[in-house]
């Protein structure tokens, strides 16, 4: 199963970052690579819960939360075409702070084909979106 991980340690408490990464909803303010999202129910995420995720050069996709440990961590999946993207996102402490690692995996029939093509700005974003939740809870402490 083709995928990559992106691991950052952050000086800031795992509560703080938590609260970042669990906010899907102002992603797009936070992470260049997040266009928009939009929530398709209501309440905080727990699993089942949707989530429509648009991001500039990939389809919208919707996400649904299949795993949630709060205050730690959370996996989706997206589906599509006969490619499944699944993406988990874990805080863990940290003697500077936290650690956040994101993983991202492709599988199903076109999963290797589907990887072939979006490899390069997938890597590029994750590595980005852990950059980035890193230099606001960073920021926060100011």
């Amino acid at each position: 199963m083709p995928g990559l991980q992106r691991t950052v340690t952050i000086v800031a408490p795992p509560e703080r970052v938590w609260a970042m990464v669990i906010d899907v909803e102002r992603w797009p303010e936070r992470i260049p690579t997040v266009d928009a999202v939009e929530r398709l129910d209501a309440g905080p995420l727990a699993v089942g819960s949707r989530t429509r995720l648009d991001q500039p050069k990939l389809p919208t996709a919707v996400w649904t939360v299949t795993e949630l440990a709060d205050g730690s961590s959370f996996t989706w999946e997206s589906k599509s075409s006969g490619v499944t993207v699944t993406a988990t996102h874990v805080v863990e402490p940290h003697h500077d702070g936290s650690r956040l690692t994101l993983t991202l995996r492709v599988s199903g029939p076109m999963g290797g084909i589907g990887w072939l093509m979006s490899r390069s700005v997938t890597k590029r974003y994750v590595e980005t979106e852990a950059d980035w939740i890193k230099r606001a809870a960073e920021a926060s402490n100011a």
